[in-house]
C-alpha cells in the first residue's frame, strides 16, 4: 500500500503551503524521516521529510505550486511494489471529475462544474484548459437560453468571474471585517481562489501597499507575517506587565555554566531554563483562549523569536523544562543555524505555548511585543546596562534588565500575570532557587 506525502497543517490557522523544490525525483529511493521537499508555509521555509521508506513516485504538485493543507502531493511506494512512475514532476490529474472525462481544467472549474451540473466535455477555451471564469460564463450562457457557443466569451467570463469570487470562508469574513472588495484580489490559492494570507489588513489603503510590496519582491512570508501581526494586534486584548531585574547572579551563573559545561550557554538560555521554570510554578500561563474556551497545554514548549532577512520565524524548544543548560544551548544553536538556512522541518515550529523575544543584542533597553497567536503571552527582553538601582536602601550601581510581559487577557488576568512575571524575576535574582 502505498504511503501518502501530504502537505503539511503546521499551524492552525494555515491554509495552503507553496512548493518551493523537490529535494527527491520521482523514481529516487527515499528514506523514512529524508527530507524530499521544501515548501514555504505562513511562517517559514521547511523541508517535509518521508513519512515512510520506499520509492518516490506520482508527484503532483509542481515548485511554484500552492497546495491546500492535506492535500496529496506525492506517493511513496515499498519496494516491490508496483505503481506510479518515474515521469518529471507533472501538473495534478485533471481526469477525475464530474463530467469532464479526459478535458484539462482547473481543480475549482471541476468543482463549479458539478455544483452547477456542466459538462466540461462541451466548454472549449484558446488555452485548452477549463478555468472557473470558463464554467461560469457556460452557466450565464445556458441561463441566458445560448447554450454552450458563448461558453468562451471574455464579456461572459469576466462577468460572471465579478459575480463569483472564489475564496476561502476565512478569507470571506476577513474581507467584510476589513471592507476589502475579493474581486480586486488576486488570489494565491488553487484555481486563484483568495486565501485569507491574500486579504490585506486595511482596505484601500493596504491594497496599494501589497501592490507595492509585490513589485519590490517582499516575500510571501513577511507578507503572511504582516498579517498575522495584524489579526492578533486587532483581534487580541494585550495589555502588559513590566518589570526591572537585577542580573548580577545571573551574569554569574553564565560565566560558572560557561565553565563548566563547555557549551556556548547564551544568556537566552539561561531566560529559556528560567522561563520553563516559572511556568511550572504557574500553568496558568501554559495555556491558549480557543473556542470562547481555555485550552491547557500538558507540555512547556518555549519558542523563540528570530529575525531573517525574510520575515520573523518562531522555532521551539520543546519540553524546555526537561533540558540541561548544555542541551539548551545546543538546541538553540541547532534552531537558530537552521532558521537562518532555511532549513527548519514541520516539528521545529510546531507547539509552541510561550514565546521569547530577545532584542537586547541590539542595545533596545525594553519594547512591547505583539502575542503569537494561540499562545498566551510573550516575553520581551531587553539589553543588560548598568544602572543605579537601591540596594539595601542605598543607591548603588548594578546590571538590570527590562522584562515586558505581553498578554491575551481572554486567558490571562492581570493577577496572573503579575504572579508569574514575579516568580521569573525572582529566578533571574536568584537563579539557585532552581535548586531547591
Amino acid at each position: 500500500m502505498a504511503t501518502n506525502v501530504i502537505m503539511p497543517a503546521l499551524e492552525l490557522a494555515q491554509e495552503t503551503g507553496k512548493v518551493l523544490k523537490w529535494l527527491k525525483a520521482p523514481g529516487d529511493a527515499v528514506a523514512k524521516g529524508e527530507p524530499i521537499v521544501e515548501i514555504e508555509t505562513d511562517k517559514v521555509t521547511v523541508e517535509v521529510e518521508a513519512p515512510a521508506s520506499g520509492v518516490l513516485r506520482d508527484v503532483t504538485a509542481r515548485v511554484g505550486d500552492v497546495v491546500p493543507v492535506g492535500q496529496t502531493i506525492a506517493l511513496i511506494y515499498a519496494a516491490g511494489e508496483t505503481g506510479g512512475s518515474a515521469a518529471p514532476v507533472a501538473a495534478p490529474p485533471a481526469a477525475a471529475a464530474s463530467g469532464g472525462g479526459g478535458v484539462k481544467a482547473s481543480p475549482l472549474a471541476r468543482k463549479l462544474a458539478e455544483q452547477h451540473g456542466v459538462d466540461l466535455a462541451r466548454i472549449t477555451t484558446p488555452s485548452g484548459k477549463i478555468e472557473k471564469a470558463d464554467v461560469m460564463a457556460f452557466v450565464e450562457s445556458r441561463k441566458a437560453g445560448n447554450g454552450a457557443a458563448a461558453a468562451s466569451a471574455p464579456a461572459a467570463a469576466a462577468a460572471a468571474a465579478a459575480r463569483l469570487t472564489a475564496a476561502s470562508p476565512k478569507a470571506r469574513r476577513l474581507a467584510a471585517e476589513r471592507g476589502v472588495d475579493l474581486g480586486r484580489l488576486s488570489g494565491s490559492g488553487p484555481g486563484g481562489a483568495v486565501l485569507a494570507a491574500d486579504v490585506p489588513a486595511l482596505a484601500p489603503t493596504a491594497i496599494a501597499v501589497g501592490e507595492m510590496a509585490g513589485a519590490q519582491g517582499v516575500s510571501n512570508v513577511w507578507r503572511i507575517m504582516a498579517e498575522r501581526m495584524t489579526s492578533s494586534w486587532t483581534t487580541v486584548p494585550h495589555f502588559f506587565l513590566v518589570r526591572e531585574v537585577n542580573v548580577s547572579r545571573l551574569k554569574s551563573w553564565l560565566e560558572k555554566a560557561r565553565s563548566q559545561t563547555g557549551a556556548h550557554v547564551t544568556y537566552t538560555d539561561l531566560l529559556v531554563r528560567l522561563v520553563a521554570a516559572a511556568i511550572a510554578q504557574h500553568p496558568r500561563v501554559n495555556v491558549s483562549w480557543k473556542d470562547g474556551g481555555l485550552v491547557q497545554h500538558p507540555e512547556i514548549n518555549v519558542g523563540l523569536a528570530v529575525a531573517l532577512d525574510a520575515g520573523l520565524v518562531v522555532p521551539v524548544i520543546h519540553r524546555a523544562d526537561t533540558l540541561a543548560l548544555a542541551q539548551l544551548a545546543e538546541r538553540r544553536q541547532d534552531l537558530t543555524a537552521r532558521a537562518q538556512a532555511g532549513k527548519l522541518r514541520p516539528a521545529d515550529i510546531q507547539g509552541g505555548t510561550f514565546t521569547i523575544s530577545n532584542l537586547g543584542m541590539f542595545g533596545v533597553d525594553a519594547f512591547s511585543a505583539i502575542v503569537n497567536p494561540p499562545q498566551a503571552a510573550i516575553l520581551a527582553v531587553g539589553r543588560i546596562a548598568d544602572r543605579v538601582v537601591p540596594v539595601n536602601g542605598q543607591p548603588a550601581v548594578q546590571p538590570t534588565m527590562v522584562l515586558t510581559l505581553s498578554c491575551d487577557h481572554r486567558a490571562l488576568d492581570g493577577a496572573r500575570g503579575a504572579q508569574f512575571l514575579g516568580a521569573l524575576a525572582d529566578l533571574i535574582e536568584e537563579p539557585l532557587a532552581l535548586l531547591v
